[in-house]
C-alpha cells in the first residue's frame, strides 16, 4: 500500500533524532504550543530535529533560540525517549528518538518562533492541570528534582 508523505517527519524508513529542553527561569519552566505534527496544538517542552553535522547539545541550543528567542545554559541530561506513532493500518507513521536536557534561562524574552503557536511560563504546581503527554510530564518532574538537588548543594 502506498502511503502519502505529507512532510519530512512521517513514514520514514528510520527514526530521526530530536531534542527537547526543559528551560527554567526562576521557579518557572517554559512550554510551547506545538505548531507542527505530531501533537500539533498541544503544549510541550521546546525543541526540534537535530541537523546533520550538529551535536545534540548544539541542536538543543539552536532549537531553543529558533523556537523561543531565548539564550540558555544546559545544566543536565534528562534522558532519551522514543516517540512512536502508528497509523490506523498499524504502519509506523512517526518515530523520533528524543534526547532531553534541562537548562537555565540566560537572556531574551520568550517569543513563539515558526514551529510554535504560543509560549508560556508555568510553575511546577501547574503541571498536573496542563494535560501534557505523560513523558513530557515525567521529564519536567525529573528536571525539577535535579534542579532542586543542585540548588541545595550550592
Amino acid at each position: 500500500m502506498m502511503r502519502m508523505k505529507n512532510d519530512k517527519r512521517t513514514y520514514l524508513e528510520y527514526p530521526f533524532v530530536g531534542v527537547g529542553v526543559v528551560v527554567w527561569k526562576a521557579e518557572k519552566f517554559l512550554l510551547i504550543r506545538r505548531g507542527k505534527p505530531p501533537r500539533i496544538g498541544q503544549w510541550s517542552i521546546p525543541g526540534g530535529r537535530q541537523e546533520l553535522g550538529e551535536t545534540v547539545k548544539e541542536a538543543a541550543l539552536r532549537e531553543i533560540r529558533e523556537e523561543t528567542s531565548l539564550s540558555i545554559k544546559i545544566t543536565d541530561f534528562l534522558g532519551v525517549i522514543d516517540s512512536i506513532q502508528k497509523d490506523k493500518d498499524g504502519h509506523i507513521k512517526f518515530h523520533a528518538t528524543l534526547v532531553d536536557y534541562s537548562a537555565e534561562w540566560i537572556s531574551g524574552n520568550a517569543l513563539a518562533g515558526s514551529d510554535a503557536m504560543d509560549v508560556a511560563w508555568y510553575e511546577i504546581d501547574d503541571l498536573q492541570t496542563l494535560n501534557l503527554w505523560s513523558e513530557t510530564t515525567r521529564i519536567i518532574e525529573k528536571s525539577a528534582k535535579l534542579r532542586h538537588t543542585r540548588q541545595i548543594k550550592t
